[in-house]
């Protein structure tokens, strides 16, 4: 899973309606779905040039803005609305993420479910992941787990975080030592982002993978056709069948039983995935296959895109270190990134721009701080002062520096703390006596 991280080639659009539950799920936990096109069929989409493709392999918008709404009426997935957001705050008596007052995790499936069975005093888990394709990690991978900390702290809940070096090693060209050893450094990062290692458990694909989990991959792989997979992945005749094989090992851990050391005898428990919303389209299959393998089917809580620094026209690519601000960056280098590659929507003149103001739908200064800057009433002020003219590009960039540059200190000092028995703590195929508080 490489959740949030912009993808490369364009590829088909997944299109599919989720069918009706039946086998092995009680009657209760029954629902019914937001139809998605035609029942159970993978269209190829020929998307113009002139219009934004979302896939789990491609984020782009010629015009530099993702038009969401769009997006959500084309998956099928539901809006989070405020009456949502304070029913988290009720039941958790947390304060609100910032991700979530401000609308950055902004869609859904079924995450009501998840919270009428909290408030009935039920438990879930969380279920997020990386593809560890790069030795550090840039800003747009860790929005994932700076919410997926925030909803494991306010819910109490155990969290499973799969490290997909399997993926990378099919679709990048790494040896399979490298992917090991990359995903064992980014497990730095993820632990440098404060999970509890009594609520937590680290997984790499290439040393967990057997078992029970083998088995859900095999049930999964059993219930969904080469065309179908096509929908999710563009294959074609010239890949390798390796990428064919992969999708239910990201699927595997939706289900409880994938992990008997963490919840033996539990197979009903509910998972609730963190993820960017360009992973929709896996999940939507994996929730087809669930009630007919005896499951249920995991809710999904999905985040807008982080952009490159040059607007969200452009994908963020390890091949570009200027495209991103990654967490190994010092305040110098994001000093010189911000000033110099992140898009102004100011205008070309302090003249012009004093006149007409700036456009706050591209401005990648803005973006980025709607992210990351904590006090709502300072970004309202900045947005306001910036769109009416009043403050200039030079000084939204000074505060974003300023912000990005503590936020990447902190994660540096923290992750400076990490040591490799730490890392195989969190890997540690045990029990969680204490995963639910």
């Amino acid at each position: 899973m490489e959740a949030g991280a912009q993808r490369e080639a364009a590829q088909p659009v997944l299109i599919v309606q989720e069918e009706t539950p039946v086998v092995g799920v009680p009657a209760a936990y029954i629902e019914e779905e937001t139809a998605v096109a035609p029942a159970i069929t993978m269209e190829i989409e020929e998307v113009a040039a002139a219009e934004q493709v979302v896939t789990p392999w491609e984020v782009s918008a010629p015009d530099g803005v993702i038009d969401y709404d769009k997006l959500v009426d084309r998956f099928g997935c539901q809006r989070i609305d405020a009456a949502i957001v304070d029913r988290i705050a009720h039941l958790t008596l947390c304060p609100p993420h910032r991700f979530l007052r401000r609308g950055i995790f902004f869609a859904h499936r079924d995450l009501n479910r998840i919270l009428d069975l909290y408030e009935a005093g039920e438990k879930f888990y969380l279920y997020t992941g990386r593809g560890p394709s790069s030795e550090s990690l840039h800003l747009g991978h860790l929005i994932p787990f700076m919410f997926t900390k925030y909803l494991q702290d306010a819910f109490k809940v155990p969290l499973v975080i799969q490290l997909t070096d399997d993926e990378k090693f099919l679709w990048k060209n790494l040896t399979i030592a490298e992917c090991k050893r990359l995903a064992r450094e980014n497990a730095k990062d993820i632990i440098a982002c404060g999970f509890d290692v009594e609520r937590t458990f680290i997984f790499t694909d290439l040393n967990y993978v057997g078992g029970a989990f083998y088995e859900n991959m095999l049930e999964v792989a059993k219930r969904v056709t080469y065309n179908n997979l096509r929908g999710i992945l563009g294959i074609t005749p010239e890949d390798h069948i390796g990428k064919i094989s992969f999708p239910p090992v990201q699927a595997a851990p939706s289900f409880p039983s994938s992990f008997p050391h963490l919840f033996p005898g539990n197979d009903q428990l509910r998972c609730l995935i963190p993820c960017a919303i360009d992973q929709d389209p896996y999940f939507r299959m994996t929730r087809d296959v669930a009630p007919k393998i005896g499951f249920q089917k995991p809710s999904l809580i999905e985040s807008r895109f982080f952009p490159a620094l040059q607007g969200e026209s452009t994908k963020m690519s390890a091949s570009d270190p200027n495209s991103a601000i990654y967490v190994t960056d010092s305040s110098k280098q994001i000093k010189a990134k911000v000033n110099k590659y992140a898009f102004s929507g100011g205008q070309a003149s302090v003249e012009l721009h004093r006149k007409l103001g700036a456009n706050l739908d591209v401005d990648v200064p803005i973006k980025y701080l709607n992210f990351f800057l904590e006090d709502d009433d300072e970004l309202d002020h900045i947005k306001k002062e910036y769109k009416e003219g009043r403050m200039l590009t030079g000084e939204v960039k000074q505060r974003l520096i300023a912000v990005l540059s503590e936020l990447v200190a902190r994660h540096q000092r923290a992750r400076a703390q990490v040591t490799e028995e730490m890392v195989d703590a969190f890997m540690a195929v045990r029990p969680l006596p204490n995963m639910f508080g």
